[in-house]
């Protein structure tokens, strides 16, 4: 009796994980409504939110500032003439 206990008490545990986060970064890059959110929660209550979202949320507006890390300006190859 006292195995079965511990056994459902151990079940109803694993049910209590956090969450996992429902935001990648690649969605809130292409969804900045959402993006804005969960930066709003972020700053408000960043213990609630998790450093997992938050982390996400700063790398997504991080690729929408920066791009995608390649140049946009190619500089041609032949040397100015002045």
């Amino acid at each position: 009796m006292k195995q079965m206990t511990m056994l459902i008490g151990l079940a109803l545990l694993s049910g209590c994980s956090p969450s996992q986060s429902s935001d990648s970064v690649d969605f809130l890059v292409a969804h900045p409504d959402r993006l804005r959110e969960v930066e709003r929660q972020c700053d408000s209550d960043h213990a609630k939110m998790g450093a997992a979202e938050c982390n996400a949320a700063s790398e997504a507006r991080h690729r929408l500032f920066m791009g995608n890390g390649k140049p946009v300006y190619t500089p041609s190859k032949e040397p100015p003439k002045f």
